[in-house]
């Protein structure tokens, strides 16, 4: 069931009637669990036991962690919960990588092993409810929290419907006490949630699927060299479409929540205004970059223990954050370039030291520029298809395609990635050090409901092709 959908709203609908009705906080919670499981049944019911499982499994296992009273019956219990969630991540998500791999290196001892076929439906946003439910395992394990007293407020934690397929990315500290005492939105949190849903909806539908779609689409599948003009507009386009779409689905899932009176965390902060890669973590799909932090980097051993083990312990992070993503080298080697560049920027840090409050206005402007320029080579891997794809299109970027290079991009598409990558770098440049919320309360209400109201127009008129969210597939 998309946002983006008739069929949401209906469903949206009936939950806001059964939520504010006059029922017992259990009984409302009950029904936002059963919400919460057909809007995911609505991709393919089956894989709402995978859920279950999850649910199940960590549930017994934080409190088996909890009572332990040794530290190796605690490590066992985690392993189990490790093992559970990244066994079903692994097999949906990486099973046929990991056999095309093995097939490859298994050629290299000249024996010719034949994968067998595999036709495995990735359940949509795994990697999402898997992470989360990690979370809540780990941080019994490491003491930062209690197991939660209810069984339903857990269940409903795992699969709250807003976020459930695509981030943001919650920690059960933050969610789980929010389902404990009843919630409901004020009129004003209501009217602001309703605001949020138009802007990611309008992100989603018309920027990233009107928009710029179709020149991603002309440039990346048409797999032959093409000119420079053409590979940098589609590549920048693709910027602009991974933001709109994944930022919109973020901003709507919180719109939808605090219409309900829950409060999710903000994933974005206008990241294509960053300078430098740390910058940029700090902007971009937040939720995923503080788990990896948190459960990843700082476990490793952060910078904690000298030098060099902290260059491969951001390296580790962001390979397996790339691989995160999807079962593709090319998202390793997306990933493995944002660890190359957070490690170069760290070591030019560690020479000058923190540059940035030295730099003058367009010293920073510039800065931004170059990591957005660096951020858009590396969303080259991030979507093409192959990494013979990937370097082609790089090669034209640089000017190096070949005689002949192709020009798929009719005149309109043109001047409409120009006109909204402008837009959008422009417009996280002047709101990079505020918030949404402060430039809403500062414009006069007349200007906010004309915008809202063609927001909204727009959002109904291109409807049509109701494509998914590209974080989806992750």
């Amino acid at each position: 069931m998309l946002f983006n959908s008739l069929t949401f709203v209906v469903f949206f609908l009936l939950v806001l009637t059964l939520h504010y009705s006059p029922l017992s906080w259990r009984t409302k919670k009950i029904n936002l669990l059963i919400a919460s499981y057909l809007f995911y049944a609505a991709w393919n019911p089956p894989f709402v036991i995978l859920l279950l499982i999850s649910t199940i499994v960590d549930w017994h296992v934080a409190k088996w962690i909890d009572v332990a009273t040794t530290q190796s019956k605690r490590r066992i219990f985690l392993i189990l919960s490790m093992a559970t969630n990244l066994g079903i991540l692994g097999y949906f998500k990486y099973g046929e990588f990991l056999l095309q791999n093995w097939q490859l290196f298994m050629l290299n001892f000249g024996i010719d092993y034949q994968v067998p076929e595999w036709s495995i439906i990735l359940p949509v946003g795994i990697s999402f409810y898997t992470f989360q439910t990690m979370a809540y395992s780990l941080d019994i394990y490491l003491k930062r929290a209690k197991p939660a007293t209810s069984l339903l407020d857990f269940s409903l934690f795992v699969s709250f419907f807003p976020q459930l397929v695509a981030g943001p990315i919650v920690r059960p500290t933050h969610l789980i006490p929010q389902f404990e005492t009843p919630h409901y939105a004020n009129l004003k949190q209501f009217w602001w949630g309703v605001n949020l849903m138009i802007l990611g909806l309008f992100q989603k539908v018309v920027i990233a699927d009107t928009l710029l779609a179709p020149s991603v689409e002309a440039v990346y599948n048409s797999h032959e060299p093409m000119s420079m003009l053409d590979a940098w507009l589609g590549t920048l386009a693709f910027s602009g479409q991974i933001f709109s779409d994944f930022a919109g689905y973020s901003t709507t899932a919180i719109g939808v929540a605090l219409c309900l009176g829950f409060s999710l965390p903000t994933n974005f902060r206008f990241p294509y205004a960053a300078i430098g890669f740390s910058d940029f973590w700090r902007r971009w799909h937040i939720s995923l970059s503080t788990w990896l932090r948190d459960y990843l980097y700082i476990p490793l051993g952060g910078n904690k223990k000298g030098e060099r083990r902290t260059y491969i312990n951001l390296m580790l992070t962001m390979l397996l954050g790339g691989l995160w993503h999807g079962a593709s080298w090319n998202f390793v080697i997306w990933g493995g370039l944002h660890g190359i560049f957070l490690s170069i920027e760290r070591i030019l840090r560690s020479r000058v030291g923190d540059a940035e409050v030295l730099l003058n206005t367009w010293l920073k402007v510039a800065l931004g520029l170059l990591t957005y320029i660096l951020v858009n080579i590396t969303w080259v891997f991030f979507r093409a298809d192959g990494f013979e794809n990937a370097i082609s299109l790089i090669s034209s970027m640089f000017g190096f395609a070949s005689v002949g290079a192709k020009t798929p991009l009719p005149t309109l598409y043109i001047i409409q990635v120009i006109i909204v990558i402008s837009s959008l770098v422009s417009a996280h440049w002047l709101m990079r050090n505020t918030t949404l919320e402060a430039v809403y309360q500062k414009l006069p209400a007349w200007l906010v409901s004309v915008i809202l109201v063609l927001m909204a127009f727009t959002v109904i008129i291109t409807q049509g092709s109701g494509n998914a969210f590209i974080y989806f597939q992750f």
